[in-house]
């Protein structure tokens, strides 16, 4: 059985929010106002389907790259301090 091929109907704004995310096979790309995180892996086959993912995988490279060149960037981005642990009220209490 052949998987059917991801359609690109999700408009993914890189940088535009901090809920968005796109798949493409078993690849997560989610968005963020700082950074964009991807996880997973993919399996381009050869073969329509395979062809459809590598197509929406440039459009999602691309449409970053794409906010990136058109940013005023600094040097690097600062990385956030690890929040330390706080106590919250039990509840189930």
């Amino acid at each position: 059985m052949t998987k059917a091929a991801p359609t690109p109907t999700d408009r993914f704004a890189p940088f535009a929010d901090d809920a968005a995310a796109r798949t493409i096979g078993g690849l997560s790309v989610e968005n963020g106002t700082g950074r964009i995180a991807v996880h997973g892996s993919l399996d381009i086959t050869r073969d329509k389907a395979g062809l459809a993912q590598a197509r929406l995988l440039r459009e999602t490279c691309e449409a970053i790259v794409r906010a990136l060149e058109e940013a005023d960037l600094p040097e690097a981005v600062a990385q956030a301090p690890d929040d330390p642990p706080r106590r919250v009220a039990n509840p189930f209490a």
